[in-house]
């Protein structure tokens, strides 16, 4: 397993093609350490960067019955596998600064929500941590805007930032993705992910649920890359339409191979 150093320094590589991806919400051990095997094969293979990603607690969800995960302790001791059994990077994202330590004892990346993008005293306590922190734009900001919270993780000393699009309000139920938003926030001088599942999202537009629209998902996962991205993010599970969270926005896992071939040969081409 990498350390720190060397997981940022891979992150951060100008020549190397990241990839975050994973099930939306933890679901099961057994799931997670299937798609994260698969996908790690695959990353191998094509010499892309691999950080998996899984959620214990889904605090946003539109519906408070909704399924929001199997909680902190259960769902740390999931990614605490993944790690070690997989031998891959793992990120999740945290809402409170008490599940901020708990976290960083496990989890190589923390990420700031989008939602919670603007909450200081979260940025300062993930920051403080010395892990990687990925922090994702808020819906309802612009991509200038995102340099704030940027400088506000780097004033408590954070010097390891990932900077990530997922889309914008655009009226109701609807997301926009600007790709102008990767050059732009390219200038605060950190990478910058795009996540491709995210910005295809219709929030609440399956009324109790969000509903979604992953065909765009790879056409915008191919423009971000063409615009500069450092890396892609995207939510994959084997059976989207069973998923327990996001599964109108997520790729099928079978279909991330051909995705991912496609997409290293724009990011060469590209550079």
């Amino acid at each position: 397993m990498l350390n720190d150093s060397a997981i940022w320094k891979s992150l951060n590589a100008p020549a190397r093609l990241s990839l975050i991806a994973g099930p939306c919400v933890i679901e099961s051990e057994k799931l997670c350490l299937s798609v994260a095997e698969s996908l790690k094969k695959t990353c191998d293979k094509l010499g892309i960067f691999y950080v998996f990603k899984a959620s214990f607690d889904k605090a946003n969800r539109t519906s408070g019955k909704s399924f929001r995960g199997p909680g902190i302790e259960a769902g740390l001791q999931t990614l605490a596998q993944v790690r070690k059994k997989i031998g891959v990077p793992v990120l999740t994202d945290v809402h409170t600064e008490p599940q901020v330590a708990a976290a960083a004892e496990v989890c190589d990346v923390l990420q700031i929500p989008a939602f919670l993008c603007r909450q200081t005293d979260l940025i300062d306590a993930a920051a403080r941590t010395g892990k990687i922190v990925n922090l994702k734009k808020g819906q309802f900001l612009s991509p200038k805007e995102m340099g704030q919270v940027v400088d506000k993780a780097r004033a408590v000393g954070a010097k390891k930032i990932l900077v990530t699009e997922r889309g914008t309000t655009f009226g109701y139920n609807n997301l926009v993705a600007d790709m102008r938003s990767i050059p732009i926030m390219r200038g605060f001088g950190f990478p910058v992910i795009f996540d491709a599942t995210h910005s295809v999202q219709l929030p609440g537009g399956g009324g109790d649920k969000s509903s979604g629209q992953r065909e765009f998902a790879p056409v915008l996962a191919r423009c971000a890359i063409a615009a500069g991205a450092n890396g892609i993010f995207i939510e994959t599970h084997p059976r989207p339409e069973e998923a327990l969270s996001d599964g109108p926005n997520m790729i099928p896992l079978a279909q991330m191979p051909r995705l991912l071939e496609g997409l290293l040969k724009i990011w060469r081409a590209a550079r």
